[in-house]
C-alpha cells in the first residue's frame, strides 16, 4: 500500500485516547518525521537494513527540538511520543 496522508492523520488520532488534533497539526510532525528520515539517508533504497533500534527515540526527540522552533505549532510535547509511535504503527500496517 502506499502511504496515504489523510489515513495517517486517522490513524494517529485514533491512537491518542480520545484526544484529537487537526490534520494540519498531525501533517506537520509527519513531515518533521519525513525530513528527520531524509537528511539521515533513511529514504535510500537499502536504508531499512540500517535503521537504529533507538529511532522512536531518535524521531521523539527530534520531533520536541522542531515542535520547539515552530512557535505556530500547536501539539502537546507530551504526546509526541504517542503521535511519533502512532506514526510509525502506520508506516508498519503498509507493510502488511
Amino acid at each position: 500500500m502506499e502511504f496515504d496522508e489523510s489515513k495517517a492523520v486517522d490513524f494517529i488520532n485514533e491512537r491518542l485516547n480520545g484526544k484529537k488534533y487537526p490534520a494540519d497539526e498531525l501533517l506537520n510532525v509527519i513531515d518533521m518525521i519525513w525530513d528527520y528520515y531524509e537528511s539521515n539517508g533513511m529514504l535510500e533504497i537499502d536504508a531499512e537494513d540500517d535503521y537504529e533500534e533507538d529511532i522512536e527515540e531518535q524521531l521523539v526527540d527530534y520531533v520536541k527540538n522542531q515542535l520547539a522552533r515552530d512557535k505556530e505549532a500547536n501539539v502537546d510535547v507530551a504526546d509526541v511520543p504517542a503521535i511519533v509511535r502512532a506514526e510509525l504503527d502506520y508506516e508498519d500496517s503498509l507493510l502488511e
